[in-house]
């Protein structure tokens, strides 16, 4: 079903990922955002073609607020392993069918390497209902990969992330220390302010709409 801009009161703000995992992550952190969160409309596929996270980002942004006619907040993120020359990068989502089989795959591929160190990588963009790109910011977190799982929060490549900070995996961290210290959180924490700046402006003319 594809979101309809409201009548009156906050604009929908949709987040532009079939990712369960995602959408979770930007319900808490748009919570306090005067926005009404939603999904994308299912079956919505769009083709990340792009060789960057923020390539894929504004991609995705732009095609899902064309296909809904709402503002859009897209995320691509990934991790990059520097013993793998930045893989799985933008393929971090497609190295495997699943997140058991994408850790696995990862912890096989460094089997045996001195050099562990990884990022995560979270690029957001935002579009206008019209498709415009209006925001695009990035976040970082580094750590490295441990040798097996950590944890059994999160989702994908979190358990054996150890953000040596905290010396924790992002599968142990709480949902509030994540969203500080977190590549999702940290770029967030940019985009927020731009964000609800641009809603405020855009919540006016969309309150004259007809229901």
């Amino acid at each position: 079903m594809t979101p309809s801009p409201p009548a009156g009161g906050p604009p929908v703000l949709v987040i532009a990922s079939g990712n369960a995992g995602k959408i979770r992550e930007f319900q808490a952190l748009l919570a306090d955002l005067p926005v009404r969160v939603q999904p994308q409309p299912e079956g919505l596929e769009v083709e990340e073609t792009g060789e960057t996270f923020a390539e894929n980002a504004r991609l995705k942004a732009a095609a899902v607020a064309r296909a809904t006619g709402c503002w859009a907040l897209a995320d691509d993120s990934g991790l990059s392993v520097s013993a793998l020359a930045g893989a799985p990068g933008v393929h971090s989502a497609r190295y495997a069918d699943s997140d058991g089989a994408r850790i696995a795959r990862l912890l096989r591929e460094l089997a045996g390497a001195d050099d562990r160190s990884a990022r995560f990588t979270a690029a957001l963009a935002v579009a206008d209902p019209e498709g415009t790109i209006q925001l695009v910011v990035e976040g970082i977190c580094e750590g490295l990969i441990l040798e097996e799982c950590r944890g059994s929060g999160g989702f994908g490549y979190d358990p054996v992330f150890l953000v040596p900070a905290a010396g924790l995996t992002y599968a142990e961290l709480s949902k509030e220390l994540k969203g500080r210290i977190g590549h999702r959180g940290r770029a967030f924490a940019q985009l927020a302010p731009q964000l609800q700046a641009l809603l405020g402006v855009a919540s006016a003319p969309q309150r004259d709409q007809p229901a």
